[in-house]
């Protein structure tokens, strides 16, 4: 438990809400197994995006932060530097998605939430190589 909160930790790297769970398992009947990638690239911005997972190739350096909704969740390793002191939380927000994203066109879109881990989660991190150089360029390594 944490002393400070008395909640237990939490060290998982990206959750995501009910809503977007609903929304992941609305496109995997649609298109079947699906992934995210969160890259920060210069088109969409800094959203998560759903792709057909034989559709979309993983970079040899793109950190698997783990699942959602039984979909996997890669990053980029410069957004991985960036995001590593915090767990993302995936949620869905109404407007327009990604261009390239499998929610585009139905009003609605991931959209990324963030908490900042406590130093005792961030320790349990670096203890299971899950943080820092140690865990970037690993490809689609497990978390």
């Amino acid at each position: 438990m944490n002393a400070s909160t008395h909640r237990p930790l939490d060290t998982r790297q990206v959750i995501a809400t009910p809503v977007a769970v609903a929304l992941i398992g609305t496109l995997q009947a649609e298109y079947g197994a699906v992934l995210f990638h969160q890259s920060g690239g210069c088109c969409d911005g800094s959203s998560p995006m759903c792709y057909p997972q034989d559709e979309f190739i993983v970079g040899d350096r793109d950190v698997k932060l783990g699942e959602i909704g039984g979909a996997p969740f890669y990053i980029s390793p410069s957004q991985f530097e960036y995001w590593k002191h915090t767990q993302l939380i995936i949620d869905v927000v109404e407007g327009r998605g990604g261009m390239f994203s499998l929610e585009n066109g139905r009003g609605v879109r991931f959209h990324v939430r963030s908490r900042l881990f406590e130093d005792a989660e961030v320790d349990a991190l670096k203890a299971a190589g899950r943080f820092g150089e140690e865990a970037a360029g690993k490809p689609g390594r497990p978390f």
